[in-house]
């Protein structure tokens, strides 16, 4: 069980696990060892998130989720499978809890009163400037 939050928990076999090779440094060990953790978890199907917090993530991470519905995560950080493993989940993990958060609703503002002052004594101006281009013109 992946506990996220003492509220939610993903089952671990919602969570399917692959390794391949990773790129980099790392020698000769890197051409024999798949270190490489990709992380695959069907949101679409997984009931362990609520529907607002589902939504959320699935607007938040729209490029790592497939198709399918499946949410890609990768990590080839360290040289070792375990670390990277754990670096996923800790990826996941920090993505969930940023869908959790809701964000604070805008409230419309308006400009203040020296603003449209500027706003307006901008206007004048410029329509001087153009007032005196006319007079040139017209003599």
């Amino acid at each position: 069980m992946f506990e996220i939050t003492a509220q939610l928990r993903i089952p671990d076999g919602e969570l399917q696990w692959s390794f391949v090779r990773s790129g980099g440094p790392g020698g000769q060990n890197v051409n024999k060892v798949a270190s490489n953790a990709v992380l695959r978890w069907n949101l679409a199907a997984s009931a362990s998130l609520p529907d607002p917090v589902k939504a959320r993530f699935r607007s938040q991470q729209r490029n790592r989720i497939t198709v399918d519905g499946d949410l890609i995560v990768t990590s080839q950080r360290y040289r070792d499978q375990e670390r990277n493993k754990e670096d996923c989940l800790e990826k996941l993990r920090h993505m969930i809890l940023q869908a959790t958060l809701i964000p604070k609703p805008r409230k419309p503002s308006k400009p203040g009163r020296a603003a449209r002052e500027r706003r307006l004594q901008t206007k004048r101006h410029r329509s001087d400037i153009k007032k005196s281009r006319r007079r040139a013109m017209d003599e």
